[in-house]
């Protein structure tokens, strides 16, 4: 039960009070149930990370198991998408609402991307900018394509010589503007994202344009290096402010 009274006082002259009582029970059983689907859907999520990250492992065990060093690049791939929708599950496992603060996934991923690539070591990762907090259904492949278009620029742009890629993003008006740059060689003469066959981009048309809706270009740098540019909608959560960086 919850208690609340009134004085009861006109002209300052007090004559009693008004008592109100109220049977709250079945809000507070609905505030418990609340609380405990909150804490299975953390604990659902953070044992697919675990199982993610379980497969992973046993799939850089197979890649040094492999002479062949096509097989063995295939696996070491399979090992970091397995990874980048690990890293998703590990962040929706710490927040009660179905969404991401994805500044901290894209931080991760520039990271991720950084260890595993075969470049040089000093080839560098920057973000500017916010993502802010995008749903889940948006989050897990939107990381999935930002970890190809980050590799790509870090093992083909960078062409294995030291560099920058910079990962820049900004939202308006319920749209997510995010551009990759690097410094490197730029793009092969010739080259045509729409037709091209490397596996990265098909996956990352896939994802941008199949399940996001969104677009994507890709182009040359005046001053050297690619600019791939991805323009999706980005719908405001509850609670967030537009944001233009």
């Amino acid at each position: 039960m919850t208690v609340r009274t009134i004085p009861l006082d006109p002209g300052g002259r007090y004559m009693g009070a008004l008592v109100l009582c109220r049977d709250v029970t079945e809000v507070r059983r609905r505030e418990r149930e609340l609380l405990t689907k909150d804490a299975t859907i953390r604990e659902i999520h953070h044992r697919v990370k675990n199982n993610l990250q379980t497969v992973a492992a046993l799939l850089r065990l197979q890649a040094r198991r492999i002479d062949a060093g096509e097989g063995r690049a295939a696996l070491l791939e399979a090992v970091r998408r397995v990874g980048t929708i690990a890293v998703v599950h590990e962040t929706l496992s710490q927040t009660v609402d179905d969404t991401v603060d994805f500044d901290d996934v894209a931080d991760r991923l520039l990271a991720m991307v950084g260890e595993v690539a075969t470049a040089e070591p000093a080839a560098r990762g920057k973000r500017s900018g916010t993502f802010g907090v995008l749903a889940a259904s948006v989050a897990t492949p939107l990381a999935m394509a930002l970890t190809e278009i980050l590799q790509n620029a870090v093992e083909h742009g960078l062409g294995g010589r030291p560099g920058v890629v910079e990962l820049a993003a900004s939202r308006l008006a319920g749209r997510l503007r995010i551009v990759v740059m690097d410094d490197g060689v730029g793009l092969p003469p010739g080259f045509e994202p729409d037709t091209s066959g490397n596996l990265g981009l098909q996956i990352v048309r896939t994802l941008v344009v199949g399940e996001l809706g969104g677009t994507i270009d890709i182009s040359g740098r005046a001053k050297g290096g690619t600019q791939v540019t991805l323009d999706l909608p980005a719908p405001e959560q509850r609670g967030q402010m537009n944001v233009v960086s």
